[in-house]
């Protein structure tokens, strides 16, 4: 079982920054894919950034530029850091992991970021 915890979210000023964590915890192999996804209010969830084992990024393009993914594979945790925030990245932002062996997908709680303008 892997237990995924999020934190750095909060409420934010439009041009403001944010980094989002999620810790990995639990009996596993490895971690494969590591991902962010959002959902905002009556929307559907949306992906926003990947990583993969050996560090290949992705990004929605609403977000390249401004946001930067990561992960530390010792510690099993990945990053998200937040920069330019505008209104629209108002949303809840959840972590998503992929086991290597296995394929099995598990989500965060997700983390509440607020951006006012």
């Amino acid at each position: 079982q892997v237990r995924l915890v999020e934190s750095g979210g909060g409420l934010v000023q439009a041009g403001g920054s944010l980094r989002l964590s999620c810790a990995a915890s639990g009996t596993f192999f490895s971690i494969n894919v590591m991902a962010w996804h959002r959902q905002a209010p009556g929307k559907e969830r949306e992906l926003v950034a990947s990583i993969s084992s050996y560090g290949t990024t992705t990004y929605a393009d609403s977000v390249k530029d401004r946001f930067t993914i990561s992960r530390d594979n010792v510690k099993n945790t990945m990053y998200l850091q937040m920069n330019g925030l505008k209104p629209e990245d108002t949303a809840v932002y959840y972590c998503l992991t992929i086991m290597k062996n296995t394929g099995f997908k598990y989500w965060g709680q997700g983390t509440q970021v607020t951006v006012s303008s």
